[in-house]
């Protein structure tokens, strides 16, 4: 039995899991807020109690944070977790941390093909050959599965933080827009995440763009601004809305073709986490995202033999961390 969880500042999901015929049967799932829980041990209790007579014998955990010397201190919650004490609170032989990226990585190799959408039809994905993982949601997570000549490794990273670089006019003044906003030092973060789609957004709007509606300035005060923008930008029914999409887009596909050259992603390039699949049809118009990702001057035509999807099943990160514990 496996026991695997995707640890988050909102929720912490939890997986048993079960070999079966070669591949790996959900038992029980269960999901938590975590802000409600004082320590992670609290949640693993109320899951295993909830769970009689199903022993683990091994767990993995993918946890929002950096996890250094198996243990990590999570970004959005008082908590500190460790292998060894986890693995004595579960009774397991053996309890790993992930980075949650690491984890989302390994969770792509897993995912069906119903589970993912190619950006660039007509190039295949190696089965040989380091894999670059790229997710923009409430933060820019990047992760590198390395391959050994036998299987892959997940690398963590915290390239999110990397600086912004511009490669068009328009960039240059949203880099000197942001530099404004954040005294200084712009990741690339402060773009790609769902803060930053409102960065992108307020960029085009405060600089004259074109002019805020009346209805859409109430939106935002009393929605998810980066959902409205995003909403109002796919209908159509906002030039900012629209431009912030195509100018993301475009972004998103620079830092992943970034990421593929560092990784030299000769296996694929993914991109995972909680906005691609919603703006997927912003990624995909004009081929905005591709255009980013091919821009490499010398190295044009290596992106274009790499495969790029769209890994569209939110359950990567468990996936993954199931995997990993279940072969390592």
């Amino acid at each position: 039995m496996i026991l695997a969880g995707d640890i988050g500042g909102t929720k912490t999901v939890l997986a048993l899991f079960e070999p079966d015929g070669g591949e790996l049967k959900p038992v029980r799932e269960a999901t938590f807020p975590s802000r409600s829980h004082a320590t992670f041990e609290e949640i693993l209790a109320a899951f295993l109690d909830a769970s009689p007579g199903s022993k683990p014998d091994a767990a993995c955990f993918g946890v929002a944070g950096a996890v250094i010397d198996g243990r990590a201190q999570t970004t959005n919650l008082p908590w500190v977790l460790e292998e060894a004490a986890l693995a004595r609170t579960i009774g397991a032989r053996k309890a790993t941390l992930l980075n949650d990226l690491e984890a989302a990585a390994y969770g792509t190799l897993h995912l069906s093909l119903e589970e993912k959408h190619v950006l660039n039809p007509g190039t295949s994905r190696r089965k040989r050959g380091n894999i670059a993982v790229i997710a923009a949601g409430t933060g820019l997570g990047e992760a590198i599965l390395f391959y050994d000549g036998e299987k892959y490794q997940p690398i963590a990273s915290e390239g999110g933080h990397g600086d912004f670089a511009p490669q068009s006019d328009v960039e240059i003044d949203l880099l000197r827009y942001l530099r404004a906003k954040f005294g200084g030092h712009v990741s690339y973060e402060r773009v790609l995440s769902g803060p930053g789609f409102f960065n992108v957004y307020s960029f085009f709007r405060d600089t004259g763009h074109a002019p805020e509606p009346d209805w859409l300035a109430e939106r935002l005060r009393t929605g998810d601004p980066s959902a409205v923008v995003a909403e109002v930008g796919l209908a159509g029914n906002d030039k900012n809305c629209e431009a912030t999409l195509d100018l993301f887009a475009t972004i998103y596909g620079a830092e992943a073709g970034n990421l593929a050259l560092k990784a030299l992603a000769v296996g694929g390039v993914f991109i995972a986490g909680g906005i691609a699949p919603k703006i997927l049809a912003a990624l995909t118009k004009n081929d905005a995202f591709l255009k980013g990702f091919f821009a490499k001057g010398r190295f044009g035509a290596l992106m274009k033999n790499l495969h790029v999807s769209v890994a569209l099943n939110p359950r990567a990160p468990l996936i993954g961390a199931a995997h990993y514990a279940h072969e390592h």
